[in-house]
């Protein structure tokens, strides 16, 4: 089954239209109380769990559920996850909230963080000019780390999913504190 898509400006006209909208933000907590969608509740994709998205839900469970990440990959991802667990009606928000911010929707602005998506460009160029120095001025199998990240690369964009950012995901800092967070929600 497919992942149904809604535009920032559709998503924007049910909303003024006074349509109840449940919106979940898979990004990390540090990227979510950077800026997000006001409406918006974080859960983060590397801790998502349909079972309990859908308890939470109580008697709106037959009503859309949309999905929202920075540009949209992570929330497809979100998507297809919820939809192998049974959840129907599940609605990825094109474009991420980059788009939702072009589209003028309400958003709410925290402290500035550094995407997932930058977090892996540095660490994976670190690694890989580390494996191409270490191969040239210690010991030439060092290059196998450089060719290691690159197939890492490689697989990440044939499936579009990153283990790299997986694991960046987890890290102390791109986590919030508990009582940040819910000062952050209740601004939401």
């Amino acid at each position: 089954m497919s992942v149904s898509t809604i535009s920032p400006r559709q998503l924007n006209e049910l909303r003024q239209r006074g349509g109840q909208i449940e919106l979940i933000d898979v990004r990390t907590p540090v990227e979510f109380r950077e800026i997000h969608v006001a409406f918006a509740r974080n859960v983060p994709l590397d801790s998502l769990n349909p079972q309990t998205v859908q308890a939470a839900r109580g008697e709106r469970a037959a009503e859309p559920l949309y999905v929202i990440c920075r540009s949209g990959s992570r929330g497809k991802q979100a998507c297809d996850k919820l939809i192998a667990a049974g959840i129907a009606n599940v609605i990825n928000i094109e474009g991420g909230t980059l788009a939702c911010v072009e589209a003028g929707l309400d958003v709410v602005k925290g402290k500035k963080a550094m995407s997932l998506e930058r977090q892996v460009r540095i660490a994976a160029g670190l690694l890989v000019l580390t494996g191409a120095a270490l191969g040239y001025f210690y010991d030439p199998r060092w290059i196998g780390l450089s060719a290691f990240v690159g197939a890492g690369l490689f697989f990440a964009g044939v499936t579009d999913t990153c283990g790299m950012g997986m694991i960046l995901a987890r890290m102390p800092w791109n986590q919030v504190a508990k009582d940040e967070t819910n000062s952050v929600c209740s601004k939401a």
